[in-house]
C-alpha cells in the first residue's frame, strides 16, 4: 500500500483465517464472506475507513493506509522523546475539544500537558496498543470519544469502551493503579446565547434533527440529547445567537484573517497563487492533523470544517478579500457524509457563494470538491490541478474587495 491511486485498505488472503470477526464488526456492511469458499471481501466503495475491522483482525490481515498501529506509535514515541508529556489522549476526529477545553477535562486527572493524538474513530484503538504505549514510558491513557448515541461511526464508541473496560481489568491484575486508563464521553454540540436570540425561529426550520423547539413567547429551546454538532444552525442565526462549539464564527474568522495576513507577506515578495483549502475532517485524512505545521507549505494553507453543512460561505469571500488567489473545498458525497441528515443544507449555501462569487467576478477562484479517503493520493492530485488552474489566473490585487455582509 502506499502507491498513488491504491486502495486505502486491503486484506491479504494470505493470512485470513476466515473467522468473520471483522465481517461481524463492520458498521457499514463492507466486508462479506463467500459462504461457498469462505473467501472474506472488502468492498472499498463502501468502507468509510473507520478502522475497526483492522483493529480488531486477529492475525492482522487487514492493512489500512491511514492511522496504522506503526503510525500512530511513531508518532507517540517522538512525542516521549521530545519531552512532551506522559500522559496520552486520544480522541475522535469529529469530536476533539479545543486544548484549553482538553485541559480543563484533564485538571485533577493527570498531567494538564498531555499527548494528543486524534484518530478517526477511538474504537479502532485495540488493547495492545494501549500495552505498548505504557511500555513507552506513558503513565496515563485517556480516551475522549463520543458519546455512544453520537458516534459517527455507528459502533465505534460502544466497541472502544468495551475494550478500555477489558484492558483495564487486564491491567489492574498486573498491578497498574485503576487510573491508568480512563473514557471520557464527549460530543461536540450547539452553543447558544439566548441573549443574542431575536426569536426568528430559523434555526428551528433548518436543523436536519430536529434538536430545536420553538417556544410560545420565548427562544427556541435546544434539545442536547438530539444535537450532533452539525453546525446547519450556526449558518442561519443571524445574530450568532446559535454557534457550533470549537468552530465559532470568531474563531474561524480570526484564523482566515490571520492566514490571509500570511498569504498577504508572501504575495507582497511576489509568490502566487495562493491557496485556502476548507477541507470536511472526514473526506482527508493525510493532511489534516499536520496542518498547524504546513501553514503556508508550497503556498497552500488548510483549514478544518466540521461538515459541508457547517462551512460558512462567508469565509470564501473572506479569504478571497484577505490576499489568497483560490479557495478549495474539499467534501463528503452525500452517501459518505457522517452527519448523514440535511446535506441538502450545506448545497443550498454553496449555491448562494457560486451567486456572491459570480456576481464579485471570482467565481473561477472557487471550487468544492468531493473527495473521500479510498483511494491514496487522490486528494493531492486534485489540489495540484486546482493550483494549476488558479496559477493560469492574474494574481487577484491585494486591495480590499466589496464587503458582503454575512
Amino acid at each position: 500500500m502506499g502507491e498513488t491511486g491504491s486502495t486505502s485498505i486491503r486484506l491479504d488472503d494470505n493470512y485470513c483465517g476466515r473467522c468473520s470477526i471483522c465481517s461481524s464488526i463492520c458498521p457499514y456492511d463492507a466486508i462479506s464472506v463467500d459462504p461457498a469458499t469462505e473467501e472474506v471481501k472488502i468492498d472499498a466503495e463502501t468502507c468509510q475507513f473507520c478502522g475497526l475491522c483492522y483493529s480488531a483482525c486477529p492475525v492482522n490481515a487487514i492493512e489500512i493506509a491511514y492511522y496504522n498501529q506503526d503510525s500512530l506509535q511513531r508518532a507517540v514515541k517522538k512525542a516521549i522523546d521530545d519531552g512532551k508529556a506522559d500522559t496520552l489522549v486520544l480522541m475522535c476526529r469529529g469530536n476533539s475539544p479545543p486544548s484549553c477545553e482538553i485541559q480543563e477535562i484533564l485538571q485533577g486527572k493527570g498531567d494538564a500537558n498531555y499527548i494528543p493524538l486524534r484518530v478517526p474513530c477511538v474504537g479502532r484503538i485495540p488493547p495492545e496498543f494501549t500495552l505498548k504505549m505504557l511500555k513507552l514510558g506513558i503513565s496515563k491513557i485517556v480516551a475522549l470519544r463520543c458519546e455512544e448515541d453520537f458516534c459517527r461511526f455507528k459502533e465505534g464508541s460502544r466497541i472502544n469502551n468495551q475494550r478500555f473496560l477489558l484492558t483495564k481489568n487486564v491491567l489492574e491484575i498486573l498491578g497498574f493503579p485503576s487510573e491508568t486508563l480512563e473514557v471520557i464521553p464527549y460530543a461536540r454540540r450547539a452553543v447558544y446565547d439566548t441573549e443574542k436570540c431575536v426569536g426568528c425561529d430559523k434555526c428551528v426550520f433548518i436543523c436536519p434533527y430536529d434538536a430545536i423547539e420553538t417556544q410560545p413567547l420565548a427562544t427556541p429551546s435546544i434539545v442536547m440529547e438530539k444535537c450532533v454538532g452539525c453546525g446547519a444552525c450556526a449558518l442561519v442565526c443571524p445574530t450568532m445567537a446559535m454557534q457550533l462549539e470549537g468552530y465559532q464564527y470568531e474563531t474561524v474568522s480570526h484564523l482566515v484573517k490571520r492566514y490571509g495576513e500570511a498569504a498577504r507577506e508572501l504575495k507582497e515578495k511576489g509568490l502566487s497563487p495562493l491557496i485556502l483549502i476548507f477541507c470536511c475532517q472526514w473526506a482527508e485524512f493525510t493532511t489534516l492533523d499536520g496542518y498547524e505545521k504546513s501553514l503556508l507549505d508550497k503556498r497552500v494553507a488548510i483549514m478544518e470544517v466540521p461538515c459541508l453543512k457547517g462551512f460558512d460561505p462567508y469565509n470564501v469571500v473572506e479569504a478571497l478579500q484577505s490576499g489568497f488567489d483560490g479557495v478549495l473545498a474539499v467534501v463528503c458525497s452525500e452517501d459518505d457524509c457522517k452527519l448523514e441528515k440535511g446535506y441538502d443544507v450545506g448545497e443550498r449555501n454553496t449555491a448562494v457563494l457560486g451567486r456572491v462569487l459570480e456576481r464579485a467576478g471570482l467565481q473561477d477562484r472557487f471550487a468544492l470538491l468531493t473527495l473521500s479517503p479510498r483511494k491514496i493520493g487522490e486528494f493531492q492530485e486534485h489540489l495540484d490541478e486546482f493550483i494549476e488552474r488558479i496559477g493560469s489566473l492574474p494574481p487577484l490585487p491585494l486591495k480590499p474587495l466589496k464587503a458582503y455582509a454575512r
